[in-house]
């Protein structure tokens, strides 16, 4: 299996599988000197952690990150950061009855028909478990981001299903089961999901990430474009069928006059490109959405067909998020922060002595 690999300069490569004994990944390219230990890692694998609430999976994983080299008297020595997680509390006899079966909507049939087989006890690497090693790697560019160059990376749930979040309080958020900013959606949100859970359904989401004082300057014009690369990014995680740049597929109604994000000398006048113009940073917000859809693996009986393609009718055991979009916002969180120390190192060995006579432009007034 080739494609485990994310970044040139900035490279993070991650191995294991839902159900095997372990997950892990390599992070090469991290500049020296910078100050790292687990548990400034361990903050947002808490926040991605299965099992928190009633909401999520009932799979029941401390996640507690471990760093195996490339430190050294507590700061990162510039060779490659090894990380492993253990898995604890997997329970491959709930799949053992869709072991020759293809769960509708899921990657069981292309996995079968790319390999041969497949590992069926969770999905093996197409599981969301796969992710927790991003949101370790993550937190070591997310880190470095704001320490070294004042980047803020930050994202929340802006929509679950048929509610959409209206308010944006951070401090909310924080204590939100939901990873969601608006206090007067909360108790809507927990009484959906209760219904939803008791018909044994789930339903898709909304995430939406925001990097705040990104320089000017990141990307490159072609290819690799900024905006080109997160989609990339974002695209990698499970279940995400769109993302969004700025106003994104909302642009489509917008007349050029209302649009394009008008410069004044105070500032931006506004930023439907989402801090992105040419493949460029802008110096303004970054702003990333990603639509989730809604977990396939379900108890309600759905058409399929086996190894034989013979007619099934496939009802998935085991513990299942109802919806994945829930604990997604770290792992948006963490993509996002993957691309932008990417391009950061990038910039920075091509570009440092780049300097031009024009000001830089206030993010928006």
């Amino acid at each position: 299996m080739s494609g485990n690999s994310f970044g040139k300069l900035f490279t993070v490569t991650t191995f294991g599988e839902s159900h095997g004994q372990s997950l892990g990944c390599v992070v090469d390219g991290c500049p020296p000197g910078l100050k790292l230990s687990e548990d400034d890692l361990q903050g947002d694998l808490d926040r991605r952690r299965p099992g928190k609430t009633r909401h999520e999976t009932q799979r029941r994983e401390l996640d507690r990150v471990q760093i195996l080299s490339g430190i050294f008297e507590g700061a990162t020595t510039g060779t490659p950061i090894g990380m492993i997680i253990n898995n604890t509390d997997q329970r491959s006899k709930d799949y053992s009855s869709i072991m020759h079966q293809f769960r509708p909507s899921h990657a069981d049939y292309t996995y079968h028909h790319k390999y041969g087989s497949r590992d069926y006890r969770g999905g093996g690497r197409a599981s969301a478990r796969e992710t927790v090693m991003r949101v370790a790697a993550g937190g070591i560019a997310k880190k470095y981001l704001y320490q070294r160059y004042g980047i803020k990376i930050k994202g929340y749930l802006s929509q679950l299903g048929p509610i959409v979040i209206e308010k944006l309080d951070w401090e909310h958020m924080e204590n939100s089961a939901f990873f969601c900013p608006d206090p007067d959606k909360e108790q809507q949100l927990e009484n959906y999901m209760d219904v939803l859970r008791k018909e044994g359904n789930s339903v898709g989401a909304r995430v939406r990430v925001i990097a705040r004082n990104v320089p000017p300057g990141l990307g490159e014009p072609i290819f690799d474009r900024l905006d080109a690369e997160i989609a990339h990014a974002m695209m990698s995680i499970n279940a995400v069928k769109g993302v969004e740049i700025g106003t994104g597929f909302e642009s489509v109604t917008q007349k050029g006059t209302d649009h394009r994000d008008e410069i004044a000398p105070e500032g931006f006048l506004s930023n439907n490109s989402g801090g992105i113009l040419g493949g460029i940073s802008s110096g303004q917000d970054i702003l990333v959405s990603i639509a989730l859809k809604a977990t396939s693996s379900l108890r309600i009986p759905g058409h399929s067909v086996d190894t034989q393609t013979k007619r099934v009718l496939v009802v998935t055991n085991g513990r299942h998020d109802p919806c994945v979009g829930i604990r997604a916002t770290p792992i948006a969180e963490a993509m996002l922060s993957l691309v932008l120390m990417d391009h950061m190192l990038r910039h920075r060995a091509q570009n440092i002595d780049v300097a031009t006579n024009m000001p830089i432009i206030p993010p928006q007034v």
